[in-house]
């Protein structure tokens, strides 16, 4: 981990000297690891040149504007390093399984997110987008460890409550997600994270490989393809996920 952190800082030492714009978006169920790939990734890191996104319910305000709109204000400007934990694709997760959208409101993004992402990697910015996987059991562990945990305590959620009992309806709109958003200019990438270390470590591997930078210790990015899976535009192709 020490040796990837320091790639990282090589990274973003080279991309904000070319004035590039970085957006990496973390989905998953609850308990799957964002927090903690997150923290990771940017405990070395310039904190002014990066920004941990991580928004809560919408306001009245919120809800009555363009779905897009209030992320596109927290998008990186040059220079910047922009990670959200959960993004517009709550809409396709959690919003769709705890009726939180109409179906209509669902459909709608469905139909646009594929050309929304195509205009944000046209105008320059990078969008990486990850999916964090785990077992229905490790789910049960994590979260049960969260209610144990007084230092954890700022994780629970209302929402926690029902991740047990709707796993499966987690599992379908998943699946419709990843298939659909999966694009040329936004591809997704799916992380097996029962294993908190190995996937942060595999995760990172990935990362720094997919971006170019200066100077670069390729003998250290040899990610696990069986930790790391890049979905295929093929649904034929697809690798079997936690049903």
């Amino acid at each position: 981990m020490y040796l990837l952190q320091i790639e990282l800082v090589k990274l973003q030492r080279h991309f904000i000297q070319c004035g590039e714009r970085i957006l990496v978006i973390f989905e998953g169920r609850d308990g799957a690891g964002k927090d903690g790939s997150i923290k990771r990734i940017v405990e070395h890191l310039s904190p002014r040149e990066t920004r941990i996104v991580a928004l809560g319910k919408p306001s009245d305000r919120e809800t009555g504007e363009w779905y897009f709109e209030r992320y596109v204000a927290h998008l990186p400007s040059k220079g910047e390093f922009t990670l959200f934990n959960r993004s517009w694709y709550n809409r396709a997760g959690v919003e769709r399984v705890m009726g939180f959208c109409t179906t209509k409101e669902y459909d709608e993004f469905m139909k646009t997110v594929n050309s929304f992402e195509a205009m944000l990697v046209g105008s320059g910015l990078r969008l990486i987008k990850y999916y964090l996987d785990i077992s229905k059991k490790e789910q049960a562990i994590r979260l049960l460890d969260r209610k144990q945990d007084p230092l954890k305590q700022w994780k629970i959620s209302p929402i926690d409550q029902q991740a047990q009992k709707k796993w499966l309806a987690y599992s379908k709109a998943r699946d419709v997600m990843l298939k659909n958003t999966n694009n040329a200019d936004a591809p997704w990438t799916v992380i097996r994270a029962n294993d908190k270390k190995v996937a942060r470590i595999n995760l990172i591997q990935h990362l720094l490989s997919t971006l170019q930078y200066p100077d670069k210790n390729k003998k250290i990015l040899k990610f696990n393809p069986q930790i790391v899976l890049q979905w295929p535009s093929n649904s034929a192709q697809l690798p079997q996920l936690e049903p």
